[in-house]
C-alpha cells in the first residue's frame, strides 16, 4: 500500500466546528453555514444517477440549481482498491447483489477527471459539489481537488480507518446512519469525538424505497442525543412528505436522490425524485421552516392585532363621564368590535379617574389606563403634512391640530355615501384620497388581473374612486389636483410571480389606468410591502415593491408614486437591500409619503420608534431627495382614542422632518 493510504500521514486540520451545547452548534461548508437557526441545507443526491454520462451529469446539475437545491452530490470510488476483487464485475463467486452492484458501477462509474469537471460545472452554475467517498485513494483524490466536505456513506460509519482519515483532514463530514445499530453509532461518534472531527449525523434506513412504517423520524430526537451534534435526514422512501417532516423533528440537512427519468436502469433512479417533484420538497421545506418559528414568549402577528380588532370584544363604557371622574365597575362593559382595550383589563381601569370625556358606548383604549397622556398640538415640519381621517370623524380630528391636507381613507361603502352629510364648509386644505382595497363582494382591486371581466371591474371601481373624488374637491380650497393613492393589484394568493413575469403585469397596469378619466386627479400607485395583511390574511404582492421596477414604471409612464416607508422598509428587510439606497432611488418620482414604522418582514404600521427604521437618516435622504412632497402619519389604528397614534407619531416626527 502506498504511503499515502497509511491514516496517520493524512494532515489534521483545524475544525470549524464550534460546540457550546446543541443550540450553538454550527458547521461551515464553503458559503453554507449550518446551525440551529440557518435555512436547511438540501441536498440533490446525483451519485450515480448520471449513468456514466457528463452531459446527463450536468443536465442534473442544470435541473438541481433549477429547483433550489444548495447542493448537488456525487459518489467517487476506486474500485480496484475498494473491492476484495479488484472490482471485476465478472467474477462468479460473488453474491447475485455484488454481482449486480458492481456491474453497475463498473458501467455508470465518472472517471476522476470526468467528476472534477461536474465539480467545477457545479462551482459556474453556483451550486456546492459534494462527495461520498468511499475508499482512502478516492479520499486522496478529492484531497488533491479541493473538496470543501465529505458525504460518509451509511456503508462507512462502521469503517473507522476511513472515517480516521476523513476526520483527519478537518473537513465537515455528514455522516449517515443507516445499516447501523445504535451501538455502532455511539462508537462511531466517540471516535469522531476522540478525533475532533467536525461532524453531523444523518438519520438513514438504507433500503431502496424504505417502508414508511420503517422510517422512524421519531429517531432523529435520539440521534442528537447520541451525537451531541447538528442533525439532518437522509431519505430513501417515496415521495417528499417525510422529508419535509423530518424539519419539524430538527433536521438541518435533507438530502434526497435526484433523477431525471425514474425508468432508467439502476435501483437509485427509482428511489429518486423528479425535478418537479424535488422542487415541491424544497417548497414544503421552506414553508415549514417558516412555520416551526421559535420557542419564544408568543407574541400576535401584525395580521392577528388585525384580525383581533375586528373580531375580539372590547371594554366599552354604558354611561357619560367627565373627566376626573372615578371608573366604577358597573360603567363597564364588554362589546364588539375589539379594536379597544381587551376585557381582560377590566380591573386595571375600575378606581381610575377620567382622563377625557366619554360617552356612553366609547371604547376603552390603553391611553384610559396611562399616567401621562399625549396631547394634540400644532406641529411645524419642513414639508406639507397631512392626517388620515374618515368621513365621519375627520371634524373632530381636525380641530385638534393644523394640518396643511387631510387623506381620506375610503371603504367601499363610503363610496356609496351621500358626502353632504359630511361636509358643511369649505376648508383650506389640500386633499388626498386613499382608494379602497376591497370592494363588494370580495372583490379587490386589481388593475393587473388576467381575467379581462375581473380587470374591467377593478377599472370600473376604481372610476367610481376619482368620481368621488372629483365630488370631495370643491370642499378643499388647496386642492387643485387632489391625490389618489392606490394599491392598483399584482397580488398572488401562493406564491410570488417569477421576475419575467412582472413586465406583463405592469403593462395591463398602465393599461388600465389609460382606460380612466382622470381628468383633474393624479392617480399614485403606492409602494407595497412583499407580504401584505389584507383582510385577515397574508397575500403575496409583486408590483411596486422593488425599487427598479418602481423606478422604470414611473419613468415609461410617468406616474408619481406614494412612498409607503414601512413597506418599502419590509421589503428591504425580506430582500436583505439597503433601506436607504431604495430611498434615493424612488423617493425623487413620490409624490407623497406614508410614514410609519416596521419591523421584520410584515410588522407593518407600527408607531414610530418601535421598529427597525433609523429616522434620523431617512429624514436626510427624504430632503434631499424629495423635499416638497407632503405626508401622513399613517400608524395602525392611530386615529384610535382621538387620533391619540398620530398625535404620538407626529410628536417624534418633528424633530426631523
Amino acid at each position: 500500500m502506498r504511503a499515502y493510504l497509511d491514516v496517520p500521514n493524512f494532515p489534521k486540520k483545524k475544525s470549524s466546528l464550534a460546540c457550546n451545547g446543541i443550540a450553538s452548534q454550527s458547521i461551515q461548508i464553503d458559503q453554507f453555514t449550518i446551525d440551529a437557526k440557518s435555512a436547511t441545507f438540501i441536498i440533490a443526491e446525483i451519485g450515480i444517477n448520471h449513468n456514466g454520462s457528463l452531459a446527463l451529469a450536468k443536465q442534473l446539475i442544470d435541473k438541481a440549481v433549477e429547483v433550489g437545491a444548495n447542493c448537488a452530490k456525487f459518489q467517487m470510488r476506486h474500485l480496484p482498491s475498494l473491492y476484495h476483487n479488484a472490482g471485476n464485475s465478472n467474477d462468479p463467486s460473488e453474491d447475485i447483489g455484488s454481482q449486480y452492484t458492481l456491474d453497475l458501477l463498473a458501467r455508470f462509474q465518472l472517471s476522476p477527471q470526468e467528476l472534477f469537471a461536474a465539480f467545477d460545472y457545479c462551482r459556474q452554475r453556483d451550486i456546492l459539489p459534494l462527495c461520498s467517498v468511499w475508499d482512502l485513494e478516492s479520499l486522496l483524490q478529492l484531497e488533491q481537488y479541493g473538496m470543501p466536505a465529505y458525504k460518509v456513506a451509511s456503508a462507512d460509519l462502521t469503517n473507522h480507518d476511513l472515517l480516521t482519515a476523513l476526520a483527519k483532514t478537518g473537513k465537515p463530514l455528514l455522516c449517515s446512519t443507516g445499516m447501523s445499530t445504535e451501538d455502532e453509532i455511539i462508537e462511531s461518534v466517540a471516535l469522531l469525538k476522540r478525533l475532533g472531527a467536525v461532524y453531523m449525523l444523518l438519520h438513514c434506513n438504507s433500503t431502496y424505497p424504505t417502508p414508511f412504517k420503517d422510517v422512524n423520524l421519531n429517531y432523529l430526537e435520539r440521534l442528537q442525543d447520541i451525537g451531541e451534534c447538528l442533525i439532518g435526514y437522509s431519505g430513501h422512501e417515496r415521495g417528499i412528505y417525510t422529508a419535509i417532516a423530518a424539519i419539524a423533528k430538527g433536521a438541518k440537512v435533507i438530502e434526497k436522490h435526484f433523477t431525471l427519468d425514474k425508468s432508467m436502469e439502476g435501483n437509485d433512479h427509482k428511489v429518486s425524485l423528479l425535478p418537479e417533484e424535488f422542487q415541491a420538497m424544497v417548497q414544503g421545506i421552506r414553508e415549514v421552516e417558516q412555520g416551526l418559528g421559535t420557542a419564544a414568549p408568543r407574541r400576535i402577528s401584525q395580521g392577528e392585532l388585525m384580525n383581533r380588532a375586528t373580531l375580539a370584544k372590547s371594554l366599552v363604557i354604558n354611561c357619560d363621564l367627565e373627566p376626573g371622574q372615578v371608573i366604577t365597575a358597573e360603567m363597564i362593559i364588554v362589546k364588539s368590535p375589539g379594536k379597544g382595550l381587551q376585557p381582560n383589563r377590566k380591573s386595571d381601569l375600575i378606581g381610575l379617574k377620567a382622563k377625557r370625556h366619554l360617552k356612553a358606548g366609547d371604547f376603552f383604549f390603553v391611553g384610559d389606563l396611562a399616567q401621562d397622556t399625549v396631547k394634540s398640538r400644532y406641529y411645524t415640519f419642513n414639508r406639507p403634512w397631512g392626517l388620515p381621517v374618515r368621513y365621519h370623524d375627520f371634524q373632530t380630528i381636525l380641530a385638534k391640530s393644523n394640518p396643511d391636507l387631510l387623506e381620506f381613507h375610503l371603504s367601499y361603502r363610503d363610496l356609496e355615501q351621500d358626502i353632504h352629510q359630511f361636509f358643511n364648509q369649505t376648508y383650506d386644505l389640500d386633499l388626498v384620497v386613499h382608494s379602497p382595497e376591497l370592494f363588494a363582494g370580495d372583490h379587490l382591486l386589481n388593475l393587473c388581473a388576467l381575467d379581462e371581466n375581473y380587470r374591467q371591474h377593478s377599472v370600473r371601481e376604481l372610476q367610481r374612486v376619482i368620481d368621488v373624488t372629483r365630488t370631495l374637491k370643491p370642499f378643499f380650497k388647496k386642492a387643485s389636483r387632489p391625490l389618489i393613492v392606490g394599491n392598483l393589484g399584482g397580488f398572488t394568493t401562493d406564491a410570488p410571480i417569477p421576475a419575467s413575469e412582472r413586465r406583463r403585469w405592469y403593462d395591463l397596469i398602465a393599461k388600465s389606468l389609460s382606460e380612466l378619466d382622470t381628468d383633474g386627479v393624479e392617480i399614485i400607485p403606492q409602494t407595497l410591502p412583499p407580504f401584505p395583511w389584507y383582510f385577515g390574511g397574508q397575500l403575496y404582492l409583486n408590483l411596486f415593491v422593488e425599487p427598479d421596477d418602481t423606478v422604470e414604471f414611473c419613468r415609461e409612464y410617468g406616474y408619481r408614486v406614494c412612498l409607503d416607508i414601512s413597506h418599502s422598509k419590509l421589503a428591504s428587510n425580506h430582500y436583505n437591500w439597503s433601506f436607504n439606497q431604495f430611498i434615493k432611488q424612488v423617493a425623487p418620482h413620490t409624490a407623497h409619503f406614508h410614514i410609519a414604522d416596521a419591523a421584520g418582514v410584515d410588522g407593518e404600521g407600527l408607531q414610530i420608534g418601535e421598529g427597525d427604521i433609523d429616522f434620523r437618516a431617512l429624514a436626510e435622504s427624504l430632503e434631499k431627495a424629495a423635499p416638497a412632497s407632503s405626508f401622513i402619519p399613517e400608524i395602525w389604528q392611530g386615529h384610535h382614542n382621538a387620533g391619540e397614534g398620530f398625535w404620538i407619531a407626529l410628536e417624534k416626527l418633528e424633530k426631523w422632518l
